[in-house]
């Protein structure tokens, strides 16, 4: 069952959790509001959900909670980061502001990272070289949790890509991960009790099945797009290994450690402005945006809208009403800010 918690409340009681399992003050107010952000966008699979789970990983030693990026080599408007397996979110905030920096100076900029850890909610650093006011990609490689089409065994990551269009009246974000479902949301509606709106994945007798926990159980979640989101998928590791000059997801296999635990990132900052104006630009995107949305909808009570318009209506209904999140997650956010850290994750 879901309740709603005030959101200086839930981004406190996460910082201190946070602090409780070993992170400076800084980067536990960076990371806190990350996640409570992300929950109060309506991304609870990646905000405060993962809370329990990342508090696990630094405790088993796969987070380094004091870890900072370090450079190791620049190329022009390109950057390579070793993140020393410091905290996802502190890393990857770092990595898309320095994009941007370099954008701003080369009109291009990319940073790459390697030896780093789970991001959370991807668009997040998207949307961050938007508000920048550049175009924001970025994408990771990670350990093997989907099938390639055409088999029945997890052989590659689903690795999420994410392109932000910094459109001054209203971002337009895409955040999606290479399956149709990503894990964290199969467990959103397991614990809400729900099934899925559109089949996710193969139970197991091989069935596409709309039960999020007989997925989770075979791990045979279904690709975006069947073949092409599988492929996709491995596209993005190699360009990822490769750009970061770290480990591919098949390293990461042999590893055998968590979530995204030593991964491969790359973030990419575009000035949209390099060859035509900032008022043709922003009217030809107003124009394109306005079009789509008035696309005649299946459902009259639910109008066409650009990825990423609904975010932050969400966020302002989360900040007036509170942000919704699982009662079992938020006790288990409560407990670890009490001081007890031996939480099993239930996300």
């Amino acid at each position: 069952m879901s309740i709603k918690i005030d959101f200086d409340m839930l981004m406190s009681t996460i910082k201190k959790a946070l602090i409780n399992a070993g992170m400076d003050e800084d980067k536990a107010d960076i990371c806190a509001r990350i996640h409570a952000e992300s929950s109060a966008d309506g991304v609870e699979s990646h905000g405060a959900n993962r809370v329990p789970r990342f508090v696990d990983y630094i405790q088993r030693g796969w987070v380094n909670p004091h870890g900072e990026p370090v450079l190791v080599k620049q190329r022009g408007f390109a950057q390579n980061y070793d993140g020393n397996l410091g905290p996802g979110i502190s890393n990857a905030v770092f990595c898309a502001d320095r994009a941007a920096e370099l954008a701003k100076e080369h009109g291009i900029g990319m940073v790459t990272l390697k030896n780093a850890t789970h991001w959370m909610r991807g668009g997040t650093y998207a949307w961050k070289m938007a508000e920048h006011g550049k175009i924001g990609m970025c994408w990771i490689a990670t350990e093997s949790c989907m099938p390639m089409w055409g088999s029945d065994e997890p052989s590659i990551g689903n690795n999420p890509f994410c392109v932000a269009v910094p459109r001054e009246d209203g971002e337009i974000v895409l955040d999606m991960a290479m399956s149709q479902y990503a894990f964290g949301k199969l467990g959103v509606y397991r614990l809400a009790g729900k099934n899925l709106p559109y089949p996710g994945g193969f139970d197991e007798q091989g069935n596409l099945t709309y039960d999020p926990g007989s997925i989770e159980k075979t791990k045979r979640i279904l690709p975006t797009g069947y073949w092409k989101g599988s492929s996709m998928a491995l596209i993005l590791d190699l360009l990822a290994s490769a750009l970061a000059n770290g480990k591919t997801g098949a390293d990461l296999d042999d590893e055998k450690r968590g979530s995204c635990t030593g991964c491969s990132q790359v973030f990419i900052a575009i000035d949209p402005y390099l060859f035509g104006e900032k008022e043709d630009i922003q009217n030809k995107w107003n124009t394109r945006v306005k079009r789509a949305d008035s696309a005649h909808p299946i459902d009259p009570d639910s109008p066409v809208q650009s990825p990423g318009e609904n975010t932050m209506k969400r966020r302002m209904e989360s900040m007036k009403n509170g942000v919704k999140i699982d009662e079992q997650i938020w006790a288990q956010i409560q407990s670890i800010a009490d001081g007890n850290l031996d939480v099993t994750d239930i996300s």
